[in-house]
């Protein structure tokens, strides 16, 4: 693209974006309507679950081909990216063309390909697909289309799934908010004023407006989790070494303190059962070596032993929040399940070492691949401690703790800066100093099976918002530190009266303390407070459900678990209708 301005790229790139949707998605509606050739309905194939659509598919109900379900789901992808703008690349027709192939296979053989067979998938905009751009939303990354099919891609087609879309992601993917020069911003689907989250946000935004049948993204301080929480979804984040990482494009290459993770995104727990069975400890040995754990079956005790706690001592959950996890917990315990609240542990020294760890080189090569773009504003806080002198950081520091009585706020920016090795071999000792500070007070003082939480502080923030609220993630990034699985699953939406704030939420002894007085009062105080349960009124909140390392397959029967305590409440396919 050389020779061209940013923003030419970006007209240039969106009007590509809006050709491939035309050139399919157009046509198909001038043809056929809402109904494919043999009848079955679109909406009857995108109200339902990735596996059912597969059962489907193989009992050869009329109507229900690969090439129509891919079709169904293409139409609904085009109309989710009107509403809230959440596309990147387009592989329509591509998509269009193994359908039919597998539907030719299975005419033939009369068996399915694999677990995944029929289904449209989409991608995290990270993960390479051969001829396709994998931008991430730097415009200096456009026409470098892939040579080489991501490993999870690999196995993805092998058991018969179907790229048909990627999503997408915030700038430098270290925000979790959606939007980028390249492609824009990714609205929620259900607030037009609120973020969906991020960094894999185009792809729990898809899924929650029916967009996808299943999907993955990736994560290493909440990107799999604070998306799906904002947009009433399921996810999981599995440990680190259970699915394959090769071919995902990052910002620092290399950067190991913290491993990302891939993992899936769908619209039930079921769903994301079928996902993790087919990727979980597969590899290519010349790419990549996983350890050969595939998904196991496993059994649970009847009664489950929960720890939850509703706010931390850094981060004070807002009402929505709170509320959240209080449901989770009266709904397990009707069940007969046992749960205790307990004080998640110093979690200020979780966050001080995920700051530590990313900041160690300044993000010199986190934001190097901007170039011409402009900043995102998102960026503000979480690369400002690095940017400025010491002696104004010092500064800063001393008056946070001065004038705010914040010890938390002056900790975590005094952190944010760049070091030697070194420091930053202390860093990493520390990480693996608090993960056993971590199991020891949390797993062998209780004996949990597992942990409720909140996957955030905030329901979601207006669009904006993290720039001064980055700390937020910290609910999330708590256990990238010390690596261990979670799911996220959808339990209640914001009401606007249950969720005002009360006295009884303002008294430290019933909503907990306060924590950073600084983060809390742009959380909650003043005219621009980012908590506005008015405007949030309807928003998807949901619960982080947390295993131990390498106990991935009990999180998702626990995920179960809690999902039928809950019982139905409005969520899973068919329950988007347009609304952003």
């Amino acid at each position: 693209m050389a020779g061209k301005s940013w923003k030419t790229i970006v007209q240039e790139k969106q009007a590509e974006r809006a050709r491939l949707i035309e050139d399919v998605v157009g046509k198909a509606k001038a043809a056929n309507g809402d109904a494919n050739a043999t009848g079955a309905k679109h909406e009857e194939i995108i109200h339902a679950t990735a596996t059912e659509i597969v059962q489907n598919i193989q009992a050869g109900k009329p109507g229900w081909t690969a090439e129509n379900v891919v079709m169904a789901f293409a139409i609904r992808a085009s109309e989710a990216q009107e509403k809230i703008n959440c596309l990147t690349e387009i592989m329509f027709s591509q998509a269009l063309e193994e359908a039919r192939a597998l539907d030719a296979e299975f005419a033939q053989t009369k068996k399915i390909r694999g677990p995944l067979h029929g289904l449209p998938i989409s991608l995290k905009d990270c993960y390479k697909v051969k001829g396709y751009d994998a931008t991430i939303g730097f415009t200096q990354w456009v026409d470098k289309p892939s040579d080489v099919d991501a490993e999870i891609v690999n196995h993805i087609r092998a058991a018969g799934g179907i790229p048909f879309v990627k999503t997408n992601v915030p700038q430098t993917m270290l925000s979790f908010e959606c939007g980028n020069p390249l492609w824009g911003r990714t609205l929620n689907p259900y607030s037009p004023d609120h973020t969906c989250g991020g960094s894999s946000g185009g792809e729990a935004a898809l899924a929650a407006c029916d967009g996808a049948a299943l999907g993955f993204g990736s994560d290493i301080g909440g990107s799999l989790r604070i998306p799906p929480g904002f947009s009433g979804v399921y996810a999981l984040k599995p440990s680190q070494h259970r699915i394959a990482r090769s071919g995902s494009v990052g910002c620092v290459p290399g950067f190991e303190a913290l491993i990302a993770v891939n993992g899936p995104i769908a619209r039930s727990v079921s769903d994301i059962e079928l996902a993790s069975r087919v990727v979980f400890g597969k590899s290519d040995a010349l790419n990549e070596t996983l350890p050969p754990v595939p998904y196991r079956d496993v059994t649970i005790p009847k009664k489950l032993k929960f720890g939850y706690y509703k706010t931390d001592p850094l981060l004070k959950s807002s009402p929505a929040c709170q509320r959240a996890v209080q449901e989770t917990v009266d709904a397990l315990r009707k069940q007969g399940h046992e749960c205790v609240e307990f004080v998640i542990p110093n979690p200020i020294e979780a966050a001080r070492v995920f700051v530590a760890l990313t900041s160690a080189d300044g993000y010199k090569t986190l934001t190097s691949h901007i170039g011409p773009d402009p900043r995102d504003r998102t960026l503000f806080l979480v690369t400002l401690g690095s940017k400025i002198p010491s002696f104004i950081r010092s500064f800063a520091c001393w008056a946070a703790r001065t004038f705010k009585g914040d010890e938390a706020w002056a900790t975590l920016f005094s952190t944010s800066h760049p070091r030697n090795v070194t420091d930053f071999w202390a860093e990493t000792k520390a990480r693996n100093e608090y993960n056993k500070f971590f199991h020891e007070n949390v797993w062998g003082k209780y004996g949990f099976d597992g942990i409720i939480c909140p996957v955030n502080a905030l329901p979601t923030v207006p669009h904006g918002g993290s720039a001064l609220l980055s700390p937020l993630a910290f609910s999330t990034s708590l256990f990238n530190v010390v690596d261990h699985p979670v799911g996220i699953l959808p339990v209640t939406r914001v009401d606007k009266i249950q969720d005002a704030i009360s006295e009884a939420w303002t008294d430290p002894a019933i909503g907990g303390p306060i924590g950073s007085p600084i983060i809390h009062a742009t959380m909650y105080e003043g005219a621009k407070a980012a908590y506005d349960p008015v405007a949030m009124d309807g928003i998807p909140v949901g619960v982080q459900v947390v295993g131990r390392p390498w106990e991935d397959e009990k999180v998702v029967e626990m995920m179960k678990v809690v999902d039928s305590a809950l019982g139905a409440r409005g969520f899973g396919p068919g329950t988007w209708a347009g609304k952003a």
